[in-house]
């Protein structure tokens, strides 16, 4: 069994990204910009932004952070995404979620512009990833493609089953592991709560990606010896021996899975650091003006 080392991985094209960033800029008068925005004070969220910024920081990038607090209007936060939108310095956007409820997500989405949406989710990327054009993919997909190439894990004609249908995760990770590349060429089965017999199902799996929801529903008796597990869950439990008071945990139940797995990622340390340095990534794209010239 092989431990797939997201931390290790996300550090190493840190590092590269560094070294092209410095090479790139000095012929440039500026350099790539990521604003993020973000709303209230939810500590999720809070931490997720500090550690973009502390990533930007590593690799030669500048950060900003627009604050505003959970009574923002839709309107200002409009308003607000329309002022980035024509900052010709900024080169990447994300808008932090969750959102407030009064607050509709996918309205301030669709109103990022396409060519500085780094996390990939507006429509007219998501349109364009599952079209097989040049797109800003989003960024937990995009680490797991990342991870399956940087241990050269072998995925054409291989088995493929996707636990979930989020559009975050779920749904890119299966098109793209489908698609007519590598990694990809996998005969994909997108699993979720209304799926029938979906323990048989796992059991088929050459690469299973679970991205459930649940805590540790897969466990060793789904899983058949050899199999690629990608644990993309991250959940907190109570745990007395911890200083914190709990620990964290996946999809996967981790102990009695690993056994049993060719390369398996640990929860933390696995898929999570990926999915910054893949806003990263997509943010020194749209610098290059690489999609959308």
């Amino acid at each position: 069994m092989v431990l797939i080392d997201g931390k290790k991985i996300a550090e190493e094209i840190k590092d590269e990204l560094a070294r092209d960033i410095a090479h790139y800029i000095d012929h440039e008068d500026r350099v790539p910009h990521l604003a993020a925005v973000l709303v209230g004070n939810d500590p999720a969220s809070q931490t997720y932004v500090k550690n973009k910024e502390k990533a930007c920081q590593r690799v030669g990038m500048t950060s900003s952070i627009y604050k505003y607090p959970e009574t923002i209007t839709e309107k200002e936060l409009l308003e607000v995404v329309d002022f980035i939108n024509n900052d010709d310095d900024i080169d990447g956007l994300i808008v932090q979620l969750p959102l407030p409820d009064h607050i509709a997500s996918e309205k301030i989405i669709q109103h990022i512009d396409p060519a500085k949406d780094v996390d990939g989710f507006h429509p007219v990327n998501v349109g364009r990833m599952a079209l097989n054009l040049p797109a800003y993919v989003s960024a937990t997909p995009y680490g797991i493609l990342q991870l399956l190439e940087r241990y050269k894990i072998e995925t054409e004609g291989k088995r493929c089953v996707v636990l979930g249908r989020s559009n975050i995760v779920g749904s890119p990770v299966s098109i793209l592991l489908a698609k007519k590349t590598y990694p990809g060429n996998c005969t994909v089965t997108l699993c979720h709560s209304k799926t029938k017999n979906i323990e048989e199902i796992i059991k088929e799996a050459d690469i299973l990606i679970a991205a459930i929801g649940q805590v540790e529903f897969v466990t060793a008796d789904m899983v058949k010896n050899g199999a690629v597990v990608i644990d993309v869950g991250i959940h907190r439990v109570p745990d007395t021996s911890k200083a914190k008071g709990y620990r964290l945990v996946g999809d996967v139940k981790f102990e009695e899975v690993a056994a049993k797995c060719s390369f398996i990622t640990p929860v933390p340390g696995g898929v999570g650091p990926m999915t910054i340095t893949a806003l990263l990534i997509n943010t020194f794209k749209a610098f290059k003006k690489e999609i959308y010239p």
